[in-house]
């Protein structure tokens, strides 16, 4: 394919824009080239500055779900627009999309919208810790929740170390209270927290990680969690940023019938425009300002757009019955396809699914945290990556990522996908 304009675009971008993009992992630094500058996008297609058009499997990292430039999201937001952009007051829009929001997701009474996943899950985390009066974190090695400084912390070296900063900016103190678990992996949480009995308010993590590729829990992992918590006097946050309205109305607290404390939203809550949310029962909502001392504000949280956007998507999956199990034979099917495709090649693998998000890795041992994510192929990944990309094939530009399913692909897009990955695995094998 011809990327000319991409690239002079990428250049022109590097002169004003810290490494040309907006977000990191846009840049291409994981699997080398110059990144796709997309133009405009329908239904399961980009269209980018070139002209190329690609199957995408990246769905603007998740919230399109249905497809890009959905018509009922996108007559929404059109229709919102021509009365204001912005108020800066309450609109009745807002009590709207937040009594749908809490009638389809188990465990929730009230909730806040905010700009982004990573506002909400850092106020999930300040409202856990006013709400318990205590300070310490637990997270997950290879979880991502955002760039707030409390979640930027790489693993100590057991139960009793704390972390350590791995981004400049982020100090010691803040590290201090934040400890490292390793998904999956039960007994090491529960070290943890007898290591630091009575200081952990919250435990936070994605109920199916998506930033290590897709990984989901081993069963029972949640639900022993759950009950950890419960004996500790921690609260247990799920970080549904991706998983929130994608693996089922209700999110995972749904799928695997596990009870989250608080859950943070983010992506399909917004259809596409920048939304975030966290919701719990009344009793910790309500030490929310301005009802609590629990401080959190945004100029443009609930602004008219982001919620005409968000009530149309959810209504969408709300009124659809049988969307959630289309997405998931979808993506079953894709699964399917590909693992004959390299097992046929004798490419080492193993894939990951759950609902409509999986993720192939390229190591022959099970991907159940981030060690063993970690182990796979990443040098094939990035050929893998390039050679999709000239197929007109569009995942994740990291070996890291989950690729998101949407139920505007057609078998037909599926099988040209998997049709794509025979030809290039077969000319990089």
């Amino acid at each position: 394919m011809n990327y000319t304009r991409s690239s002079a675009l990428f250049s022109e971008a590097e002169h004003v824009i810290p490494g040309g993009v907006n977000s990191p992992v846009r840049a291409f630094k994981a699997v080398g080239g110059t990144p796709v500058f997309v133009k405009e996008a329908k239904g399961a297609y980009l269209i980018d500055e070139d002209g190329n058009s690609y199957i995408d499997y990246i769905n603007s990292w998740g919230p399109m779900i249905l497809g890009h430039a959905h018509k009922p999201v996108v007559d929404a937001v059109i229709e919102k627009t021509k009365l204001g952009t912005s108020f800066g007051t309450p609109t009745a829009i807002e009590t709207e999309i937040a009594r749908l929001a809490v009638s389809m997701v188990p465990n929730i009474d009230k909730i806040r919208f905010v700009n982004s996943g990573t506002e909400a899950c850092m106020s999930a985390v300040r409202l856990a810790r006013g709400y318990t009066k205590k300070d310490k974190i637990i997270k997950f090695a290879g979880c991502y929740h955002g760039h707030s400084d409390s979640f930027l912390i790489q693993a100590g070296s057991g139960a009793v170390t704390f972390g350590s900063p791995n981004s400049p900016g982020v100090t010691q103190g803040t590290a201090k209270d934040t400890l490292l678990a390793k998904y999956n992996d039960i007994a090491n949480v529960k070290d943890i927290v007898e290591a630091n009995a009575g200081e952990i308010a919250c435990i936070i993590l994605e109920p199916v990680a998506g930033n290590m590729g897709c990984v989901p829990p081993k069963e029972g992992f949640l639900e022993a969690l759950r009950l950890l918590c419960d004996a500790h006097n921690i609260l247990l946050i799920f970080d549904e940023v991706m998983t929130g309205f994608r693996l089922a109305k209700g999110g995972a607290q749904e799928l695997f019938n596990v009870k989250a404390d608080i859950v943070c939203f983010g992506k399909v809550i917004g259809g596409g425009l920048p939304v975030g949310a966290f919701a719990a029962r009344a009793e910790i909502m309500n030490y929310l300002a301005p009802l609590g001392p629990v401080y959190q504000a945004g100029t443009l949280s609930g602004n008219p757009l982001a919620m005409a956007a968000g009530l149309a998507m959810l209504t969408e999956l709300n009124d659809d019955a049988g969307i959630f199990k289309r997405l998931e034979e979808k993506t079953a099917y894709l699964h399917k396809g590909l693992s004959k495709v390299l097992n046929d090649n004798k490419i080492v693998h193993t894939i990951n699914r759950t609902g409509s998000m999986i993720s192939v890795h390229f190591s022959d041992a099970p991907v159940v945290d981030f060690d063993s994510a970690a182990l796979g192929n990443n040098t094939f990944f990035k050929q893998f990556f390039h050679g999709l990309l000239d197929q007109g094939i569009y995942i994740a530009p990291s070996a890291f990522e989950t690729w998101f399913i949407s139920d505007a692909l057609s078998y037909e897009d599926l099988d040209k996908t998997i049709n794509a990955v025979n030809i290039v695995v077969k000319t990089f094998k």
